[in-house]
Order: structure tokens, then C-alpha cells, then sequence
């Protein structure tokens, strides 16, 4: 149990120092971290994904706790939870200690301008795993043709679309 909990800790420390870009960024690097140990298969990352964005606070912060809880109950979740929040606590802090020094920085600057481009991709990386796990039956088509047209053209607040979504996904694939 033990080194459950100190691997869990380990590789969500990782993931939460040298991943960039916000949770769908992130999600990629925890799926080929939790697939390296056998931690969970492809489908139940699909669920986690879609549990962690339902449920409040941070996506990637969602994703440690279920896949800590997946491995070792309470105290893996708490373990994994730590472990992928710590860096961001450290890095913040200390940025903010520094941050009106370096504010106008053009080597700063310039390492910001390689970040982005990369963010982007690692969103979209995220975004073809969601999609080779999605099955493509029909009512899943639209179901998320709804959300689109709910969210681009009708400007309906993401928690509205959210429980529509929810209670039709529930009663239609159920």
C-alpha cells in the first residue's frame, strides 16, 4: 500500500511540474503515465475525463483524486491529489516573487512564445485521444452537435448544457 501511495505521489508530481497548458493539456501526459504502470485502460481514462469535467475544481486536479482513489482508495486519492498540486503551489509561489522583475524580459517573453504553440498542441493531443475513445453511434453524434449549436450559437451557460446533456446522455444511451 505503501508504494502505491508513494507511486501514485511520485508520478503525479511529475505530471504536475513538467506538464504546461491547464488540465486538457495535461491529460494526454496522465493517460501515458497511468498506461506506463497499468494504473487503468483506455476506457476507464474516457470515463475519468468525462467525470473530471463534470465535477468542479481544476480538470487535472479532478483526474489525480479518481485515479488515486482507482488505485488505492482514500489515501491514494489524497496521495495523487498532493502530489500533482504541489508544483503548481511552489512554481506559483515563487513566480510571484519574482515575477515584476522579469515582467519585461525578452528571454521571458521569448519562452513564453515557445509555450504557447506547444500548449495548443498538447490541447489537441487531447482532444484526438477524446475522440478514438468516443464511440460514434448516433446519439452521441448528437448529443454533441446539441452542445455545439447550445454553446456557439445559442450562448447557454456551460452548467445548463451540462445537466441537459447529463439527463439526455442518461435517458437516451441508458
Amino acid at each position: 500500500m505503501t508504494e502505491s501511495l508513494a507511486l501514485l505521489f511520485i508520478l503525479f508530481f511529475k505530471i504536475g511540474a513538467f506538464s504546461f497548458g491547464g488540465g486538457l493539456a495535461m491529460l494526454p501526459v496522465i493517460f501515458q503515465t497511468i498506461s506506463e504502470h497499468g494504473l487503468m485502460t483506455a476506457g476507464e481514462f474516457a470515463n475519468l475525463v468525462a467525470i473530471s469535467q463534470v465535477t468542479p475544481g481544476p480538470v487535472v486536479v479532478n483526474a489525480a483524486t479518481y485515479v488515486g482513489f482507482n488505485v488505492a482508495s482514500f489515501a491514494g486519492s489524497l496521495s495523487a491529489t498532493i502530489g500533482v498540486t504541489l508544483p503548481a503551489l511552489v512554481i506559483c509561489m515563487t513566480a510571484t516573487k519574482f515575477l515584476d522583475k522579469f515582467k519585461e524580459n525578452r528571454i521571458i517573453m521569448n519562452v513564453m512564445k515557445g509555450i504557447r504553440p506547444a500548449t495548443i498542441g498538447l490541447v489537441a493531443s487531447g482532444v484526438i485521444f477524446l475522440a478514438r475513445e468516443m464511440t460514434f453511434a448516433p446519439i452521441p453524434l448528437i448529443i454533441f452537435a446539441a452542445t455545439v449549436v447550445m454553446s456557439g450559437k445559442f450562448k447557454i451557460n456551460p452548467i445548463v448544457i451540462t445537466l441537459i446533456m447529463a439527463v439526455a446522455g442518461g435517458l437516451l444511451c441508458g
